[in-house]
Formats: C-alpha cells, sequence, structure tokens
C-alpha cells in the first residue's frame, strides 16, 4: 500500500510541476526506472530466500541422490 502511494505521489507531483515538457519526460521516465528497479529487486530478494528455504534443499539433496545412484552404461 506505501509503495503505491509513493509511486502515486510521485507520479502526481511530477504531471503537476510546472517545468517544460522534456524536463517532465526526463522525471518520469526515471520514475519508471525507479518502479522497475524496485520490482526487480524484490524478485531477487524473494528468490533468494526461497533457495535458502529448507524444502528447496532438501529437493536438491533427493535430486543429487538421484543422480548419484543412475549408471547410464548399465544394461536394463
Amino acid at each position: 500500500m506505501a509503495f503505491a502511494v509513493s509511486s502515486g505521489s510521485l507520479l502526481i507531483g511530477a504531471f503537476y510541476l510546472p517545468v517544460d515538457t522534456w524536463q517532465r519526460g526526463f522525471l518520469l521516465v526515471g520514475a519508471l526506472f525507479l518502479i522497475t528497479s524496485t520490482f526487480n529487486l524484490a524478485k531477487v530478494i524473494r528468490d533468494q530466500q526461497e533457495a535458502n528455504s529448507v524444502r528447496v534443499r532438501v529437493d536438491e539433496a533427493r535430486i543429487d541422490k538421484l543422480m548419484a545412484e543412475h549408471d547410464p552404461l548399465r544394461a536394463v
């Protein structure tokens, strides 16, 4: 909620700021980059937390065990 309020305030403030059109465009492009960077950072942090969870580590251990036991040259 706070992110939406701050982003909205930034966009409204940049729109109503008494500056030239190119300056307003520059501010809006900067705001766009700021918002996309925020989403990317949140996604990276979420993915890192998921990678460190116990469930993921147990699944990786199971896969490692299956790969270690697999013999591709064994006759079927």
